[in-house]
């Protein structure tokens, strides 16, 4: 099998498994209609009549759930992952001319494919609730959120190869959530204490900060952010390398 086989017939079951479409795709939707459409007119989020925080409900939710839906999206494929292992299509990709580097770019970028779906559906149910911004705003803000994702696709690999499919789906969740509330992906993560100078050693930090640039915060990624994405990326990887080995060398 062929890397370009492999990665045709990997999109065409991801797409047609519509039980992982609608958990990973949907819920964020669903999600950001539910908080959003009754604060549609409020131009005034999170302030009061003698405070004006000029933010926009429904482009507030929409950057917040941004973080979580990516998050989900790409360690969705560590579930997956445990499921082929489980039912043994891992083994017979092995007996394959299949590279294993092109099997893990393939994971990569169907994991990829899901999280940029999920952007383009929750960036057009802001738009049609009235979200605005400059083009550039949107442009800076996908792109520093897809290189904010890389280190959570590489510990979805490494999920997936070293978690059995029963533990994996919880682990995953656990995982997301636990990373969506140190991330500030539910709240605002303000002031200089140590809670907070822990959660910026965290990737899903600066995720939930690149999101921020749609609020008008430009300055929020600086060399700190990508100091700590680069860091978790290289352990991701290495950790996604090193699971990868250690599942192929037992079977």
């Amino acid at each position: 099998m062929t890397a370009a086989t492999y990665t045709r017939f990997e999109m065409l079951r991801l797409v047609r498994n519509r039980q992982s479409m609608i958990f990973s795709l949907g819920f964020p939707i669903v999600m950001f209609f539910l908080l959003a459409a009754p604060n549609k007119d409020n131009y005034n989020f999170g302030g009061d009549e003698h405070t004006h925080t000029g933010l926009f409900a429904p482009q507030y939710y929409m950057i917040g759930l941004l973080a979580f839906g990516a998050m989900v999206a790409v360690l969705s494929s560590g579930a997956r992952i445990a499921a082929e292992r489980t039912l043994g299509w891992n083994r017979l990709m092995r007996l394959t001319p299949l590279r294993p580097g092109a099997y893990l770019r393939t994971k990569i970028f169907t994991g990829y494919l899901m999280a940029g779906i999920g952007i383009v559906l929750l960036y057009a149910a802001g738009i049609a609730l009235g979200v605005r911004m400059p083009f550039s705003d949107w442009l800076a803000m996908t792109g520093l959120v897809l290189v904010s994702l890389i280190p959570f696709a590489a510990l979805g690999i490494g999920f997936g190869h070293v978690l059995n499919d029963d533990a994996a789906g919880p682990a995953m969740g656990g995982a997301v959530s636990l990373f969506a509330f140190l991330g500030g992906s539910w709240f605002p993560i303000l002031g200089d204490g140590a809670f907070v100078q822990f959660c910026k050693l965290l990737p899903s930090y600066w995720l939930v900060q690149a999101g921020h640039i749609g609020l008008g915060s430009g300055n929020t990624w600086g060399l700190e952010a990508w100091l700590v994405i680069a860091v978790w990326s290289a352990a991701g990887i290495i950790f996604a390398m090193w699971a990868y080995r250690r599942d192929t060398h037992r079977a």
